[in-house]
């Protein structure tokens, strides 16, 4: 969306129980989620002034372009402005995010989409099926070949590899352990905040393709933002400026993540600093 009201409009509508879906979860919507500009002044959840979390992690010498590092440190001068305490939060297992997200996701990936066969679901091809005892085999192969790109691919085997026999102790299930203690690091941290302040990715945007033969390098533009997947909680990125690189304006990103399930709070975190910035309204120069 373009902007935290439109978030949350569309929030109201996608949340909630859904009888078709077994995974979702039976928590209550807010009637008013969608007004986003209501109770700006009591967003805090101990009764005293709204406490923005930040973690040392999340500003490591030499881990940001400086355009980042900039966007982040201008966005809790918004806050404080705003009569938000900062408080420092520690999230020592942020550094395994990446390795832990990268083994969890693809071993899902390769375990959901495995019904993608061009006969029960996804693309069928129109190829000829040879006759014999392979052609069903031969069905399944060209179907999934055509119907899935080259990271799709790349992520059902690497999933396929992470779940197979020998291997799923070694891989999968330290994944799920480490996930676990991530999502501890983020329980203890909202004992004292209300919000975590990060940024979004560790460099400015780039350009449409131009990482597309090194697939390690976008994996490591996720770092802060497969923590909030793992921990199961909300998050949310806005605009937060702009970077001056070889002569174009590239929009920079800064991202708030909440407690699960505190979507309203979350939202109207965000909007207090929509509010006092204008990044929204502005388009780069490109």
């Amino acid at each position: 969306s373009h902007n935290v009201a439109d978030t949350a409009l569309l929030s109201q509508i996608m949340f909630g129980k859904d009888k078709l879906d077994s995974t979702s979860a039976a928590v209550d919507v807010p009637d008013d989620l969608y007004d986003v500009d209501s109770g700006l002044d009591a967003l805090s959840s101990g009764g005293g002034p709204l406490r923005i979390g930040i973690a040392k992690q999340y500003l490591q010498d030499g881990a940001n372009d400086p355009s980042v590092t900039k966007a982040f440190e201008q966005a809790m001068d918004v806050y404080k402005q705003a009569g938000a305490e900062i408080v420092e939060v520690d999230l020592p297992h942020t550094e395994h995010g990446i390795p832990c997200y990268y083994i969890v996701a693809t071993a899902e990936c390769s375990s959901n989409l495995a019904r993608y066969d061009g006969v029960h679901f996804g693309h069928r091809t129109e190829m000829p099926t040879p006759a014999g005892e392979n052609a069903i085999q031969h069905l399944y192969c060209q179907s999934r070949a055509e119907g899935f790109g080259p990271e799709v691919k790349r992520r059902i085997v690497l999933g396929t590899y992470a779940l197979s026999s020998g291997y799923d102790e070694k891989y999968y299930d330290l994944a799920l352990r480490t996930r676990r203690l991530i999502a501890g690091d983020f329980d203890t941290a909202f004992q004292s905040c209300d919000a975590i302040l990060c940024p979004t990715t560790t460099g400015p945007a780039f350009k449409i393709g131009e990482k597309a033969d090194d697939p390690l390098a976008m994996y490591m533009n996720d770092i802060y933002t497969v923590t909030a997947n793992l921990a199961g909680i909300p998050g949310i990125s806005l605009p937060g400026g702009f970077a001056d690189v070889d002569g174009k304006t590239l929009p920079v990103g800064v991202q708030l993540l909440g407690k699960a399930f505190d979507e309203k709070r979350l939202l109207r975190i965000a909007r207090l600093y929509e509010r006092e910035t204008n990044h929204g309204q502005q388009r780069p120069k490109l």
